[in-house]
């Protein structure tokens, strides 16, 4: 944010070519708002609780893209990892029972896409979230699935 709000700066304030003025400002300052918006918003990555498992996704479409799975269509939770060129990211995700209710972003094309992408079955990566810009307590959410879920295993798949 900070890098957006001094090259926008730059770009109002120097000898710059015209079209630079035009089109820099825009672009990096209203990216460097939406950096703030998604940074400071609140908005829940993952939580288990007595109700389940909330998956949140990007907060710029929070509501479209969250998903809640409750602990009866759950049987078990899943840390693995995506490959992304020299390194790779982690995601933690839910196992769910067979014939539990279709989630959101989940269909034929989205499936068969993911066959073909992840190391984890197409279920689970649909019931996934990757661990980017917030930090997993690997403890913490073992614990708060042996409390609110006792016997429901967690899987590591890394």
């Amino acid at each position: 944010m900070a890098v957006c709000a001094v090259f926008t700066t730059l770009l109002l304030f120097s000898d710059m070519p015209l079209y630079t003025r035009v089109l820099g400002p825009p672009l990096f300052g209203v990216g460097g708002l939406f950096m703030a918006y998604v940074a400071l918003s609140g908005k829940v990555a993952f939580r288990v609780d007595e109700t389940g498992v909330l998956l949140g996704k990007n907060p710029a479409r929070y509501g479209a893209s969250t998903a809640h799975v409750p602990w009866g269509d759950t049987t078990g939770v899943v840390l693995w990892r995506q490959a992304t060129g020299r390194s790779s990211l982690l995601h933690v995700g839910v196992v769910r029972r067979e014939g539990a209710p279709a989630l959101p972003g989940d269909g034929p094309k989205a499936r068969a896409v993911l066959e073909h992408l992840v190391p984890v079955p197409a279920d689970v990566a649909m019931t996934s979230r990757p661990v980017s810009g917030w930090r997993l307590d690997q403890g913490r959410l073992t614990a708060a699935v042996t409390h609110f879920a006792p016997g429901l295993p967690l899987y590591d798949h890394r």
